[in-house]
């Protein structure tokens, strides 16, 4: 006779799980109008299905799941081996390796300069903007790879060995002699303990030996990220004055080359990312162009970084603006869903105006980056102010924006979890990197003064859309006037005025009424107030909504 007796089940749940909001993946980081469009006016057109495809890979749980461990397991410095002999290896989460596996595959890293393709560059925005869906951090040594190209093109020799690898859609990760491997990663050290920005008062020396064009490094630098790239691309003290210089991992007969990891920075964000100070004493280098004319010969490569962290910026705003989108329309409070509350549609719209500017900015001046490349001067002009412009102002509008995307979750977004406080400290890190806020007012002041023509390819940018909205004629005409009396302290003031022009000029001329309309009056016409969601009576919300949020409102 069975003498067990049935006990009753304890009851641990008190209440069910209702009000909140499913996960976001699966989601489609492509279903972007305002790039879609942008990508197709800007040449790139037959990149379109591949960015459809790479969009549905970024938005997979898989995909965001390696975004979020990348950053949870941080890189770990390894100075030395088990025996003690000096290794300086940084290890990364087998996430990490999934996300740069796929980026430098899908072309994000220098692959655009070996694709004759018009539109390459574009393309290469694009994906971007969706890949970067995923997480920030891996953008660093892939901006850095493809900024590296047209630097290394002002010493051929060294160009005609290295291109054809950093080019490569191969990922290859780990130390080995260059040649060996199919495909390499380039990184970046300029900044000093000495000067920052002021990257002319670096004292880190150069020593030219015996062998013509070889140098032996002695110095330490304050900020060099990606420590496990191939090769770098340094700023150091020659004989001739500041000069840049290639600095393998990896020697030719395939010994270290002396590049000593004294530590990783503890950053506020990018924490997936490892950013070091590596110390150089008796460090083989090759000089890359002349000797003297290393910020002229590494300009390029800063042009190039700059334009991704104004596509960096976009990218946070959109996808901070979807997850907002998506938490709204399945969170109810005081008897409505939020999507339905009319101060919360104020803060979307008005979010979403910012958002697709960005967007559009960024690939308009991917395309003149584009056009620059195959010889078009008057696309190089432009470039050249224009993205000084957008790395200011977009940059500076991602910590607000992403703030206030996080409060749309509330007490939800401030948690780990919902991923909102990662993008948040990651948005300070696009304003400040290469070249913080002021150096970029500065540069675009440099450019008025010193650049013949720079104006004027900036009004020609403006005058497309001139007549299209009484509002952006007149902010034209006042920045006309403003540009002959502004001096340093008022720099801030001027590029903010040129931006905001700017993106107006291209949502009056692509975007749909409502959307145009609506920033006009806002960022140019004055009634908005200080925070989002400050959007005037009578502001078409539902369209501009319609268009901004995947699947609806």
């Amino acid at each position: 006779m069975d003498s067990t007796v049935a006990l009753p089940q304890p009851q641990y749940a008190t209440h069910d799980v209702t009000n909140q909001a499913p996960p976001l993946a699966p989601y489609d980081a492509s279903d972007d109008p305002a790039l879609l469009e942008g990508l197709r006016r800007e040449g790139a057109e037959w990149a379109e299905p591949g960015i459809r495809r790479l969009g549905a890979r970024a938005g997979s749980a898989e995909a965001q799941e390696w975004g979020e461990l990348a950053n949870r397991h941080e890189p770990e410095l390894r100075t030395h081996d088990r025996y003690g002999n000096r290794i300086d290896e940084v290890d990364f989460h087998p996430s990490w390796h999934h996300l740069m596996r796929t980026a430098v595959a899908e072309g994000l890293a220098g692959a655009p300069w070996a694709d004759d393709r018009p539109g390459a560059h574009v393309a290469r925005t694009a994906g971007g903007l969706v890949w970067g869906h995923t997480e920030s951090g891996h953008g660093c040594p892939t901006s850095m790879t493809y900024a590296a190209v047209p630097a290394l093109r002002a010493q051929p020799d060294l160009a005609k060995v290295y291109e054809p690898l950093l080019t490569s859609r191969e990922y290859d990760p780990g130390l080995r002699t260059p040649a060996e491997k199919p495909g390499l990663l380039a990184g970046m050290g300029m900044t000093e303990k000495q000067g920052g920005s002021d990257v002319r008062t670096n004292t880190t020396a150069a020593t030219p030996t015996a062998e013509p064009g070889v140098y032996t490094l002695r110095g330490h630098k304050w900020f060099t990220s990606a420590p496990m790239c191939d090769v770098f691309l340094v700023l150091a003290q020659a004989p001739g004055g500041l000069s840049c210089f290639l600095v393998p991992r990896v020697l030719p007969d395939g010994s270290r080359n002396a590049f000593r990891v004294q530590r990783l920075k503890d950053k506020l964000g990018n924490r997936s990312n490892a950013s070091s100070e590596p110390e150089f004493d008796g460090t083989v280098a090759w000089l890359v162009g002349p000797e003297g004319r290393g910020v002229k010969t590494i300009i390029e490569m800063v042009n190039c970084t700059r334009l991704d962290c104004v596509m960096n910026s976009a990218t946070l705003m959109r996808k901070t603006l979807v997850e907002a989108g998506h938490h709204v329309r399945h969170r109810s409070a005081f008897g409505a869903r939020l999507i339905d509350q009319p101060l919360m549609r104020n803060v979307l719209a008005d979010l979403a105006l910012e958002s697709e500017a960005a967007t559009t900015l960024t690939l308009r001046l991917a395309g003149a980056a584009d056009r620059a490349v195959r010889g078009d001067e008057q696309e190089r002009a432009f470039r050249r102010i224009a993205t000084a412009v957008g790395k200011y102002w977009v940059t500076k509008r991602g910590p607000a924006f992403t703030a206030e995307a996080l409060e749309c979750l509330g007490g939800n977004g401030y948690v780990e979890d919902s991923g909102m406080p990662r993008h948040y400290r990651e948005a300070p890190l696009l304003s400040i990197w290469e070249g913080s806020g002021n150096v970029n007012a500065l540069d675009v002041l440099r450019a008025l003064s010193r650049e013949p023509g720079a104006a004027d390819v900036l009004f020609g940018e403006l005058a497309h859309a001139r007549g299209a909205d009484p509002r952006l004629d007149t902010a034209v005409a006042r920045l006309k006037s403003d540009l002959a009396g502004t001096d340093q302290a008022g720099a801030r003031r001027l590029v903010e005025r040129m931006a905001l022009a700017l993106q107006a000029s291209l949502l009056v001329r692509y975007a749909p009424g409502a959307v145009a309309d609506a920033f006009c009056a806002t960022r140019l016409g004055g009634d908005w107030g200080h925070a989002f969601g400050t959007l005037p009576a009578g502001t078409g919300l539902d369209p501009i909504l319609e268009r901004a949020l995947p699947g609806g409102n």
